[in-house]
Order: C-alpha cells, then structure tokens, then sequence
C-alpha cells in the first residue's frame, strides 16, 4: 500500500501485477466469491450510446464516508463534463445498473475498502467519496476492433481510478500509455492477467488504451474490466 501511495504521488500512475493485486486486495478483505463476481460479465447490458455495438455494461454509484461506510446510493445516470468526453459529454446516460448480488458481494466490497484506503493516503482531506463503478465488456469481431476508449486519450474528471482486469478472451492489443499534462508520454502496458490494475491519480495523468482485436478471427473476442472512479467531496 506505501509503494502504491509513492507512485500515485509520484509519476501519478502505477501498473500492478496480478499477484500483487490480489495481496493489496486480501490486505482489505475476501476474494473467496471472485469466481462469481466475474461471471456476472457474462450478463451485461448492452451500451446504447454505442451504435457500433461494441460495448457491453452496468453501472453503480457508492459513497465512503472517513470511517469507510460503504453505501450503496440509488440508481442514477453516468454524466461528465464535455471537457472529458468529447463523445458524450454533456449527456445523462442511463445503464443497467449493477445487480445487488454483485453490488455487495465481498469482492466488490474488498475493492472499494482497497480504493478507500489508497486514495484517502494520497487526499487525506477528503471526507465523504462519490464512487462510481462500471462494469464494461469490449467486444471485438473480425474487422471490427472493440474500441477500450472511444473518447481517445482522456482523463476522467475525477480524482482516482482503478482500472482492474477481470478476463481477456481471444483479443490482441488493449495496450494502456499513460500521458503526462502535456501530452507526453510516461509509459505503456497491457492488462493481460486477471487482477492485473491499472491506478491513475486523474489530475495528473491522462491515459487512453488501444482498441482490440480477435487473435481468431473465426470467433469473437472480449476485454473484461471493473473500472472505479474516486471523486471527493469536501
């Protein structure tokens, strides 16, 4: 957990391995139901805003108070500032929202205690946190690459995200670079194990990942991530 604080601190961004990801998570709680958890990829709604069809979804928004209350708030639309969006920005997009088994099970509970306590160590100012976690499946066929980040190199407009790989079936590419305020690239990786993270400190970094193909093209391919997004409110 200091290593990662360090990182966040310092390049404003960290790529974790599988393992230790898991051991940073297991320092906050069970994974015992992570089998289940990512199976529920395999019900995901389909993103209508997307006409090119690649993109599958569900939504929540959490609140963490300074004693890390974890509540989950009623459901609403995904919205940002055209400034970070420049495909929808501006818009109230309404998804399905994550189902309750998954919403509360230990292992999105074990994320968010995860998140809570790395991001409280870099803002330890912040009071009461808007989370808000999206389940996304990028589907890639045969001349139709599943596009990761449609916006391009973007930041979020929050303050922290997690971006966390759940499974990669059949796909090529997915490569994530992380861009400096300038533009500037600081590195680049690919999410490539389940487990394998992805930690961004948003008002420092940008970051973009490239779209992905079917390694067979006779069959379909998929990219599996939960991403969540930390905002403080004062």
């Amino acid at each position: 957990m200091i290593e990662l604080d360090r990182f966040l601190r310092a390049p404003g961004y960290a790529f974790v391995n599988a393992a230790d990801m898991r051991a940073a998570f297991e320092s906050c709680g069970p994974l015992g139901d992570w089998p289940a958890f990512a199976r529920s990829w395999c019900d995901l709604g389909p993103d209508e805003y997307r006409a090119s069809g690649d993109r599958r979804r569900r939504y929540g928004v959490y609140a963490i108070d300074r004693s890390g209350a974890i509540e989950r708030q009623p459901h609403q639309p995904h919205y940002q500032r055209p400034e970070y969006n420049v495909l929808f920005g501006g818009v109230e997009r309404w998804f399905q929202p994550i189902t309750d088994a998954i919403g509360g099970s230990d292992t999105m509970t074990t994320v968010l205690r995860f998140c809570d306590r790395l991001f409280r160590a870099c803002a330890p100012d912040a009071d009461i946190w808007h989370v808000e976690v999206h389940q996304f499946r990028i589907e890639a066929r045969a001349g139709v690459p599943g596009q990761p980040t449609p916006e391009g190199v973007h930041r979020d407009g929050v303050d922290f995200v997690l971006v966390l790989l759940v499974n990669r079936e059949n796909i090529v590419s997915g490569t994530t670079t992380v861009y400096d305020l300038t533009g500037h690239p600081l590195g680049s990786f690919t999410l490539s194990r389940a487990l394998d993270a992805a930690l961004v400190d948003d008002h420092r970094v940008a970051h973009g990942v490239t779209p992905v193909a079917p390694l067979d093209p006779s069959r379909a391919g998929y990219r599996d991530v939960l991403v969540v997004t930390f905002r403080s409110f004062l």
